[in-house]
């Protein structure tokens, strides 16, 4: 019994402590093939490109690819992108890569549901139309505003208001991709199987806030491992952000705390510093605009070959921390 409480009381710690680094210094390596392209139909490449922000510094120190590559921005929410097309392709695969340098920050605005001391407020000429309306897969209607208007019922302020909120996604969903329909951040599916990844939990979190008239962005992105120095890295990781007044933006990641359940506190005010941010924003149209439908959201290469969106990308991703001491790419280490 009480080696059982040495070992969690040990666990608790190390999990404490990985996630209470205040930066993380990496390199991350970002590759895709585009394979069997067909000849004959034009094709067109849009990439995700991070870019530095408040809390994370970004330097590309190496772009290649088979196409030229050329950056461009959409106007909705200001994602960066670079974007290449051939009209008749000579190859039947094309391959790109691109190499990071980032400094991560930790991002703490709350510390124990109250604003701490290291936050930063957003200009008061803000843009926050946007993150009041729906989504496709977001909806601001029905049974999430149903629940939302019960969950905070006897709170008065913003702030109280998405603490329950994010209570309540928090022991209402679990965190589970077994089976199919998990990933979209479809918020009626998650209300109805009650599970579902990073996108589930956030589309849920954002339906409910934007119903109560509480601003909510969708961000995505990489999660590194707190544990490792280097390795691939398996997928994406999605977070969300609340505005209230006075304040500004508030971090919530509420499927990190449900995988981290001693952490339930930290994540509703806090950010911590093993991930990269890379778009903002959902139903996305790129620039320039891609003849498909808006985006459910932008993390991976789209491909459209023949004005149609063209499946057969082969991705991956992968990181090395940068130790104090080493020669990164971009000079000394910060």
């Amino acid at each position: 019994m009480l080696r059982r409480l040495l070992a969690t009381l040990v666990a608790l710690t190390l999990s404490l402590s990985a996630h209470a680094q205040k930066q993380r210094h990496f390199t991350f390596h970002y590759s895709f093939a585009v394979r069997n392209v067909p000849a004959g139909k034009p094709v067109r490449i849009w990439i995700p490109l991070a870019h530095s922000d408040g809390w994370q510094d970004v330097h590309v120190f190496s772009q290649k690819g088979d196409l030229v590559l050329r950056k461009t921005q959409e106007q909705e929410y200001g994602n960066w992108m670079l974007y290449a097309e051939i009209p008749r392709p000579d190859k039947s695969e094309y391959h790109f890569s691109i190499d990071y340098e980032v400094l991560r920050r930790e991002r703490v605005v709350l510390v124990n549901g109250k604003p701490g001391s290291d936050f930063h407020p957003d200009p008061a000429h803000v843009q926050l139309a946007r993150f009041l309306q729906p989504d496709k897969l977001v909806p601001i209607t029905g049974l999430p505003a149903q629940w939302a208007a019960e969950r905070t019922k006897g709170t008065s302020s913003q702030l109280e208001k998405a603490h329950a909120i994010y209570d309540y996604v928090f022991h209402t969903l679990r965190y589970d991709k077994t089976g199919t329909g998990w990933g979209r951040g479809d918020t009626l599916w998650a209300c109805n199987s009650k599970r579902g990844n990073c996108t589930d939990f956030h589309s849920l979190f954002i339906s409910m806030a934007r119903s109560q008239r509480i601003p909510a962005r969708f961000e995505i992105g990489f999660q590194l491992p707190a544990d490792k120095q280097s390795g691939e890295v398996p997928g994406y990781h999605c977070w969300s952000d609340f505005y209230v007044n006075s304040i500004g933006w508030v971090p919530v990641d509420i499927s990190e705390a449900w995988k981290h359940q001693e952490l339930h506190d930290y994540y509703f005010g806090a950010y911590d510093a093993n991930r990269m941010q890379f778009t903002v924003g959902r139903d996305l149209r790129l620039e320039p605009p891609q003849a498909g439908p808006p985006l459910n959201y932008f993390i991976y290469p789209y491909v459209e070959v023949g004005d149609k969106v063209y499946p057969n990308v082969e991705i991956g991703f992968s990181f090395e921390d940068v130790n104090p001491g080493k020669v990164s790419p971009m000079g000394p280490a910060h």
